[in-house]
């Protein structure tokens, strides 16, 4: 690892881990209990990462009722905290990749948007918890990304310069948060994103196609 790389920051959800079966689960429940068709899989894979909100919306369409979207919303989320580690995992190589992170002392945390209430027994179940030096979630500030708050509290929480840090996410918001804090940026290609989006706008400083490429990249 480069001398300059003060503190390594992921985000959850389609970068450090893979929450896509347990949450597209939770949404095919849903549909079972509203007698709705399902949706397409992989497109609803591909919109995890734009939470609760945007797998509701793909499985019931943006023109239901605010009512109704907000008590299937309230439903989707109870159902995933019934299942949230049935089958979710770490992506292959992520591992490796925080190892060679922690063998060369490097602290590592998260910054995500996910409401901590979820995060928090997550990180738990996958016994992550006692690895990082901080997790930010979308509800632990009044801003979440994009907005850079996150990162600069997380950095603060590393006691580290913003600037020092490394940013590995795999929406637009987390490269523009990362920017926007004066971190180094890494687009995670293997995560979950939608076919029309074109991560090579987004400004990141570098696009990684597997974990690999970020141990690689961190190296050089």
């Amino acid at each position: 690892m480069t001398n300059k790389t003060a503190a390594v920051f992921f985000d959850l959800d389609g970068t450090l881990v893979d929450t896509a079966p347990d949450m597209v689960g939770a949404l095919l429940r849903l549909c079972d209990e509203e007698q709705q068709l399902h949706p397409d899989l992989e497109q609803a894979r591909n919109v995890v990462s734009d939470g609760s909100l945007g797998l509701v919306n793909l499985a019931f369409g943006l023109e239901q009722d605010t009512e109704d979207r907000e008590r299937r919303i309230q439903r989707f989320l109870a159902l995933y905290a019934k299942y949230i580690c049935e089958e979710t995992q770490l992506f292959g190589g992520i591992e490796k990749l925080i190892t060679a992170i922690e063998t060369a002392n490097i602290p590592w945390g998260i910054v995500t948007n996910k409401p901590g209430w979820l995060t928090e027994p997550l990180l738990k179940e996958l016994r992550l918890e006692d690895r990082i030096v901080c997790q930010f979630s979308g509800d632990s500030l009044p801003e979440r990304k994009p907005h850079p708050a996150p990162m600069f509290a997380a950095a603060k929480a590393a006691n580290v310069d913003p600037a020092q840090c490394i940013y590995l996410g795999d929406a637009q918001r987390d490269i523009e948060a990362g920017n926007a804090a004066g971190m180094t940026t890494l687009t995670a290609l293997w995560g979950y994103i939608e076919t029309a989006h074109t991560p090579s706008n987004w400004g990141a400083d570098g696009m990684l196609t597997n974990p690999d490429d970020a141990i690689a990249w961190l190296r050089r």
